[in-house]
């Protein structure tokens, strides 16, 4: 099938539009953090893959790719889904133009007066801190 100048089909079944890419970051993240692959990542949310890749495209989920294949922080997941508060921060930031690689990179920095990474605070269920952090770094 060839597509026409006006992104219709040579058959006229309606208009060809590539399929949206999911958001990744480049592999910013240490070697040793663990990691899973999307079609893990939806067996463990009990979970159709599309549903993930609509997650990472809504901004729930952030996932980098490592040699060439798209996967997510094990730490993003809990009992259930995703860690509770993660979507949120992960919208404070994007809300003020943080890329997906500065919002992984602040996720898993050490912060001494948390103490530990972000992504740990909100496990620890310290989200409202880690979301007033998330707004504060945007002044």
């Amino acid at each position: 099938m060839t597509r026409l100048a006006e992104g219709r089909s040579q058959f006229g079944y309606g208009i060809v539009t590539p399929v949206s890419a999911i958001p990744a970051a480049a592999d910013v993240l240490a070697a040793d953090l663990e990691v899973l692959p999307l079609p893990e990542v939806a067996d463990r949310m009990g979970l159709p893959v599309t549903r993930v890749h609509q997650m990472l495209r809504d901004g729930q989920l952030l996932a980098e790719r490592r040699a060439g294949v798209l996967v997510v922080p094990e730490a993003f997941l809990a009992a259930g889904g995703v860690v509770k508060g993660l979507p949120g921060t992960i919208t404070v930031l994007r809300d003020q133009n943080y890329s997906t690689d500065e919002i992984l990179r602040w996720l898993f920095t050490e912060d001494e007066s948390l103490p530990g990474t972000p992504i740990e605070a909100l496990r620890g269920d310290r989200g409202r801190e880690v979301k007033r952090r998330a707004q504060a770094m945007g002044f």
